[in-house]
């Protein structure tokens, strides 16, 4: 069977009009769609669904057994919202036998889930929904202005030129230029690389599950804790072995030796952090979660893989020469264990769909 997917990953179904994921068939769907472009007729959701009932009357025109469904994420977009997707994704795939996936979505920020979707199936086709308008410059004028009442866009647009317009103001009262260009392209650079990965999304989600969890008097707090001391002692050991390198007057063997210390502190807080999270499910559901071993898989290799990285290039700089053969070991030895836990991380996530299946059948 072909399954027709529109995905809706800040859940203007669910918040607007009431409508829970997953919704399975053409019906449904069709009911969805109706609902929110009730609701909010400019939405754009509502033309991707309406869309994606259209592919799926073109796959049964053409004798192809297909169904269609929509999985909505949450308001929350990010981390939050995709395992929301993830997961209705799983429930859909339980229920229906699926060969291949056709993805309908309304923007780029849908197709974030693609990698989350061919993990699972295989998908055909990727089609992205447009909305004609007349192409005038009063409509041009109302789409911009439509478009900024989007706190997330005026987050990204306007409030970057709000902060710049005071930063002017500040350096031209004080005539501090140098000192300003220093600041403004720290400023810039770190914007950017917030930008480009939603650093400030994830800050969010993390904030709002810690806060989540402080109110149930989750012990995922006090890991959190430990986490945060243990990678705050990894930064001052490692600064105070960059201080101690500071003799050889090579600042690339100072900044190795400040990761190569601190790095150790780092892996042992992830660890500690996800030994957290594993304790938090074993809690709440009784057993410990797949993921647990996973991660501690992926962290031996990520300290293998970068430990043997850190002597490759301390050797480069002339330090440590007789361990350039074991690095390279070492390197490969960490691509194999990264290998490995994505190996672990399929054979573990189909074992349990497969569990979940002979559970259901049996009942």
């Amino acid at each position: 069977m072909r399954l027709v997917v529109c995905v809706d990953r800040d859940d203007d179904l669910g918040r607007k009009a009431g409508v829970r994921g997953p919704v399975l068939g053409r019906e449904a769907v069709l009911e969805a769609a109706i609902k929110l472009g009730t609701v909010d007729p400019e939405d754009s959701d509502t033309n991707a669904m309406l869309a994606a009932v259209n592919v799926l009357d073109e796959l049964r025109n053409d004798r192809e057994e297909a169904e269609v469904v929509v999985l909505t994420g949450d308001g929350r977009v990010g981390t939050v919202s995709d395992r929301k997707v993830a997961k209705q994704l799983d429930e859909v795939l339980q229920r229906v036998h699926v060969d291949a996936v056709h993805l309908i979505s309304d923007g780029a920020e849908d197709e974030h889930l693609y990698p989350v979707i061919s993990s699972r199936v295989h998908v055909d086709s990727i089609r992205r929904v447009y909305v004609r308008q007349t192409a005038s410059l009063q409509g041009t004028y109302y789409t911009i202005t439509r478009a900024l009442k989007d706190q997330k866009l005026r987050a990204k647009t306007i409030l970057p030129v709000a902060i710049l317009s005071f930063f002017i103001a500040v350096v031209t009262a004080f005539q501090i230029w140098s000192y300003g260009l220093m600041i403004f392209t720290l400023f810039l650079g770190s914007y950017l690389v917030i930008w480009t990965f939603d650093i400030d999304e994830l800050v969010i989600n993390g904030l709002t599950s810690i806060a989540h969890d402080m109110r149930r008097g989750s012990v995922l707090i006090l890991f959190a804790v430990i986490t945060f001391a243990i990678t705050i002692t990894g930064f001052l050991v490692g600064y105070q072995a960059y201080l101690g390198a500071a003799s050889t007057a090579n600042v690339g063997v100072q900044i190795v030796s400040f990761l190569s210390t601190a790095l150790l502190w780092w892996l042992i807080a992830g660890a500690i952090w996800e030994g957290g999270r594993a304790i938090r499910v074993l809690m709440g559901r009784g057993r410990f979660p797949i993921s647990l071993w996973v991660a501690l898989v992926s962290l031996s290799a990520f300290g293998v893989e970068s430990y043997s990285l850190l002597y490759f290039a301390s050797a480069l700089l002339g330090y440590n020469r007789d361990l350039v053969g074991l690095a390279l070991v070492g390197i490969l030895l960490g691509i194999a264990m990264g290998a490995f836990a994505g190996t672990l991380h399929q054979y573990l996530r189909a074992r349990d769909a497969a569990r979940a299946v002979t559970e259901t059948s049996g009942g």
